[in-house]
């Protein structure tokens, strides 16, 4: 018999009737118990509404439908136009917000940094920034913010190269207030008239202190030598004179977004669930003991499965095109959903575990772990992330032993586009007294 092949359906798949505001209230904030509860009631795709102006998202929880999405044409799913939320604050000559041919110029450009012989040479720094911030560390206060103010460390050091300490005091509270945008001013960009009121003037004023201090910092890098320089904007400067300033600042701005919070709140996740653990806190610190960084990078890819940071990514479909059974119209945003497939018994045994042995030896099948997206548009700082977590992890775990302040767990919140520990991850710290060697 020949299989019957059944027409797509037309249109939308089916969602929630709520308001706009309401549904972006609910996803913004809540997302992580909104789309499960969207799921278990419409299946693994279903269409959403939310500001600016009613956009249309269709959530996708099936391996095959994100195949289908990251594997597409990218001059049919752009991805700079489903993160077009982003512009006002990275700037529109981010690697983020571009698509097509002008996307793939600014990435390769920016690849070089981000690979090989360049994530080696970052780890030194890394290692050093990290040692001298562990060493200031309270007991019983919110880590979160200790792994935030640790992780900014190492993109103003790291990845921006600054180095003169009069600007480094200058930069750090701006670039806190940057990043710590709130959802509600990143959506009244798109209304004008909103733009004349506070906070959204506030913040159009932090944003033009910002960019004062990076473009000066740009123009001094641009006359001195670079010939001993490391770090990542050197790195883009001597490898090629095809960014413009403007280019420079855009991308700097998206790796501080992209690499800032979420490596802070992954690495606040691991340790949150580390400390309730205590036979996996001790493999954890014997991994650390003799430098055994694959567990110590399997803790932060368990991590990044269990905890997502980022619950979705976007592409916005510029004509029509079959998705997940139905043929969807331009102008709509398919969503691959991070946190639904990740959380799938079907994918990844007894889900809710934490257990980082699962990514040892062994891969996720595709398209079922996704936390750095995929396809063409696959997260440029993925490497660079893992790497840090892997450093981080490494010397917070020799030095301390680390428990809990308190039984109850902590619950996910939203915070900006990421989903933080509600607490901040508190917990108590001790010197560890290791027989044979110092703490």
């Amino acid at each position: 018999m020949t299989a019957t092949l059944r027409a797509p359906v037309h249109g939308l798949p089916p969602g929630p009737r709520l308001p706009v505001a309401v549904q972006t209230v609910l996803f913004g904030k809540y997302r992580h118990r909104y789309l499960p509860a969207m799921q278990r009631r419409y299946g693994d795709v279903f269409t959403l509404r939310i500001a600016p102006h009613s956009r249309r998202l269709v959530m996708l929880s099936r391996p095959d439908d994100i195949r289908t999405v990251f594997t597409g044409q990218p001059a049919t799913f752009h991805a700079g136009e489903g993160n077009a939320l982003l512009g006002p604050i990275m700037g529109h000559h981010s690697v983020l917000l571009l698509d097509e041919s002008e996307h793939m110029r600014v990435r390769q450009l920016l690849m070089p940094a981000f690979h090989g012989a360049a994530l080696r040479s970052y780890q030194g720094l890394v290692t050093g920034l990290t040692r001298a911030e562990i060493a200031r560390w309270p007991s019983g206060k919110p880590l979160h913010d200790r792994m935030s103010a640790l992780t900014l460390e190492v993109i103003l050091q790291v990845v921006f190269g600054v180095s003169d300490e009069r600007r480094l005091a200058e930069l750090r509270p701006v670039v806190d207030q940057v990043v710590t945008i709130s959802p509600v001013v990143m959506i009244g960009w798109f209304y004008p008239k909103l733009q004349r009121f506070w906070p959204w003037r506030q913040f159009a004023g932090i944003q033009s202190r910002f960019d004062r201090l990076l473009y000066a910092e740009i123009a001094d890098r641009r006359r001195i030598d670079l010939t001993d320089r490391t770090d990542v904007l050197s790195r883009l400067l001597k490898a090629s004179d095809g960014l413009t300033d403007a280019e420079l600042r855009d991308n700097l701005v998206t790796l501080l977004l992209a690499g800032h919070e979420t490596t802070a709140t992954a690495l606040a996740w691991a340790i949150h669930e580390l400390a309730r653990r205590p036979a996996l806190m001790q493999r954890a610190q014997q991994a650390a003991d003799v430098g055994d960084d694959a567990y110590l990078e399997a803790i932060a890819k368990e991590s990044l499965r269990l905890r997502p940071v980022i619950y979705e990514v976007a592409r916005r479909l510029t004509a029509p095109v079959e998705v997940a059974g139905h043929l969807l119209p331009a102008g709509v945003t398919v969503m691959p959903t991070v946190g639904l497939v990740q959380s799938d018994a079907e994918h990844h045994a007894s889900p809710d575990e934490f257990d980082p042995s699962r990514f040892l030896g062994v891969q996720p099948a595709a398209n079922t772990w996704i936390p750095f997206g995929g396809g063409v548009r696959r997260c440029l700082g993925a490497g660079f992330s893992l790497m840090e977590a892997t450093v981080v992890l490494r010397e917070m775990l020799r030095r301390y032993d680390i428990r809990p302040d308190r039984a109850r767990p902590e619950v996910a919140k939203g915070r900006n586009i990421t989903l933080a520990p509600s607490r901040g991850t508190r917990v108590l710290v001790a010197p560890r007294v290791v027989t044979g060697q110092p703490a």
